[in-house]
């Protein structure tokens, strides 16, 4: 194995069906429990060196805590100080969404076969990424989003 399809610039010799086995290792429940999957490309050497810098540490860092913010005063009267730590209920009562964001989730669901843990957990990070640009509502903006960080399907 080598490559795996992750280096542009080298082609893979590995066949669909060795990366498709390679991917299969982690079992679908523990795959299931994690909330992002963010596929990180090579770095050159050039562009990690490279003094010009997009989005400051300190913009991204004023952003998370403006969302932090919004959240603790969300859940002022919870038990809980996050979106992820939400329950059922709790999703209901926080994340509802406009009707084109329903509409999303309910293709979603029919065509990712997304599980209850993954539908809540995609309804969770889109309550989040609606919150980091410090919006009330969840919109299909946001959905879609959420979705884009779900594995690839041949995991």
């Amino acid at each position: 194995m080598r490559n795996l399809g992750i280096d542009p610039e080298k082609d893979c010799v590995c066949t669909p069906n060795q990366i498709n086995r390679y991917q299969r290792k982690i079992s679908g429940p523990i795959l299931d429990r994690i909330d992002l999957y963010v596929e990180v490309p090579h770095i050159k050497y050039e562009k990690l060196t490279d003094e010009k810098i997009e989005g400051s540490s300190e913009e991204i860092r004023q952003r998370v805590e403006k969302a932090r913010k919004i959240q603790l005063k969300r859940f002022e009267n919870e038990n809980i100080n996050t979106n992820s730590e939400m329950n059922i209920p709790m999703i209901k009562k926080y994340c509802e969404t406009d009707e084109q964001g329903n509409k999303l989730l309910r293709n979603a669901v029919n065509n990712l076969h997304l599980s209850a843990r993954g539908f809540h957990r995609i309804l969770k990070l889109a309550r989040t990424i609606a919150d980091l640009e410090e919006n009330l509502n969840i919109t299909s903006h946001h959905i879609a989003e959420a979705l884009q960080y779900r594995p690839k399907t041949e995991i």
